[in-house]
């Protein structure tokens, strides 16, 4: 028999003693692989995307790439690397315009490119006369959705990222607002609670991936997380005036006050902003700015694979 007596395929052995290399910044190549490596897992993350800035959902996380058991061959050169920038948010003391969505990330190997998507801009309104509002945009994640309307919220890339959280019917004057999409789950929805003394929601972020175990070694420990949502405006009896949590993966936080600013993803997570806490007052006073999104990441990971049926003459080797 072709394999000596012994039934069932040669599975390829790899030993490239699990070694991890993490990239944060474009270059035009990006590892050289071990002599003994065969196999290799890969993991290309995306720029988040910024907040909303007034009655702002928060920005979706970028997109999420993960490959696993991709063939190399012995001191291959991988090829270019491009590390996606964080959307960047405009700041409130200037009656801003609406925030950016995250940049794309990629990494070539031999003559395949792995790409993923920046991640959706937060919903939100800019001040003005009258107050302009914006949609939520899509992305590798979605943002999340703001009160006014069109309330719908970014969408999100399939097998990259969830969409944004969404926003109901809502009574006069209420401004419950969303969470951005993450790389495991959609971002929180915004609501209210009936009766005289509401509760308005503030979505969190979704939740990113957990990459500590599979990819021992990197910089983070997660990726991908989405922007947490802000604060009510004018809170009455009952309101919960908090801005939300971000995603775990590098989510920014909202703004926790009225008029506080939302908390930038984290650097080379790919973490959705954090929304701008709503207001009242005019776009000169009060200055402060929805959260911008994380730059992404990639990394590689050399396999140590000696598993499988082996030929007998591999064994005797």
């Amino acid at each position: 028999m072709a394999n000596g007596g012994i039934i069932g395929p040669t599975n390829k052995t790899s030993f490239g003693k699990n070694k991890v290399t993490a990239k944060t910044a474009s270059t035009p190549s990006a590892a050289t692989v071990g002599s003994g490596t065969r196999l290799i897992n890969t993991l290309v993350v995306a720029g988040g995307g910024a907040a909303g800035m007034d009655n702002s959902g928060g920005g979706g996380a970028g997109g999420v790439v993960q490959t696993n058991c991709l063939s190399v061959s012995g001191c291959q050169a991988l090829g270019a690397v491009t590390i996606g920038a964080g959307g960047s948010a405009s700041s409130f003391n200037a009656c801003g315009s609406p925030t950016n969505p995250g940049s794309n990330s990629s990494l070539v190997i031999g003559c395949t490119t792995y790409t993923a998507t920046g991640g959706g801009k937060g919903g939100g309104r800019t001040f003005g006369s009258p107050a302009a509002p914006f949609q939520a945009g899509p992305g590798g994640s979605g943002g999340g959705s703001a009160p006014q309307v069109p309330r719908c919220a970014g969408t999100g890339v399939c097998g990259q990222g969830f969409p944004g959280g969404t926003i109901g019917a809502l009574p006069a004057g209420c401004q419950a607002l969303s969470g951005g999409g993450g790389a495991t789950a959609a971002g929180g929805d915004g609501d209210v609670s009936p009766g005289s003394a509401p509760t308005f929601v503030s979505g969190p972020g979704g939740a990113g991936l957990d990459i500590s175990s599979t990819f021992a070694g990197a910089p983070v420990s997660a990726v991908g997380g989405g922007g947490g949502a802000g604060s009510n405006a004018t809170p009455t009896p009952g309101d919960m005036v908090q801005g939300s949590t971000g995603g775990t993966g590098g989510g920014g936080a909202g703004g926790a006050t009225s008029s506080a600013s939302g908390t930038a993803g984290t650097a080379n997570t790919g973490g959705g902003g954090g929304g701008a806490a709503a207001r009242a007052e005019g776009c000169t006073s009060n200055p402060r700015t929805a959260g911008a999104g994380g730059s992404g990441i990639v990394i590689i990971k050399e396999l140590n694979k000696a598993s499988g049926v082996w030929s007998m003459s591999e064994q005797l080797e």
